[in-house]
């Protein structure tokens, strides 16, 4: 093989592969990938485990995310921006790098489900706080400090998707180090569900 033409395809392997959007679905393990994001809102150090409780903006459960959009939080004007994550989970210190202790953020994904899918299990894990609402309904929560670890998730279950678009949210609080978070559905047998849609547009 040409050695020049050799090279070119590394180059590109070397730039595809860390690229992680799945093709508007979830991963093999059934990780959400795709997502808009709304961050960084600062908070006192003091009051992580307080602030998963409360609803900075009134809209949280279930935004109007679009990408490039303003959204009004508290004093601050944030804006929605999309992302594909390199790994299983979001990491918002990696998108956020100057402003990443004591800080809020939000991720939410259009799930769209050929069928109703019910007696599901939602799977969370966030680093720190953590909450994942569905359809405007809080599902799960994680109110201490911790470090992410993919098999070490909060479970909520019985969770059914609707036929057609279904919004979900992640809130996440960083007190320090590591931000990240992330979100997957497994079916009634426990196995990652996959046969999804991951939108990030209305």
């Amino acid at each position: 093989m040409n050695i020049r033409f050799a090279s070119t395809l590394a180059l590109a392997a070397s730039v595809i592969v860390p690229a992680a959007a799945q093709n508007g679905k979830p991963d093999a393990e059934g990780f959400i990938r795709d997502w808009l994001v709304l961050a960084p809102l600062p908070i006192s150090e003091d009051t992580g485990g307080e602030e998963i409780d409360k609803k900075q903006f009134a809209e949280e459960a279930q935004p109007a995310a679009k990408e490039g959009a303003q959204q009004k939080v508290g004093s601050k004007q944030l804006t929605w921006k999309k992302t594909a994550t390199k790994d299983f989970h979001v990491d918002f210190k990696e998108l956020y790098p100057d402003q990443s202790e004591h800080v809020v953020a939000w991720a939410v994904a259009y799930v769209v489900s050929p069928d109703e899918k019910s007696g599901l299990t939602l799977k969370m894990n966030s680093n720190d706080q953590g909450k994942v609402y569905l359809n405007g309904k809080e599902l799960v929560k994680f109110t201490e400090t911790r470090t992410l670890e993919k098999d070490a998730e909060d479970s909520a279950a019985n969770v059914t998707l609707k036929r057609g678009t279904n919004v979900l949210v992640l809130k996440v609080i960083n007190e320090v180090n590591n931000w990240q978070g992330s979100v997957r559905f497994m079916d009634k047998s426990g196995k990652p569900l996959t046969d999804l849609k991951v939108e990030t547009k209305p």
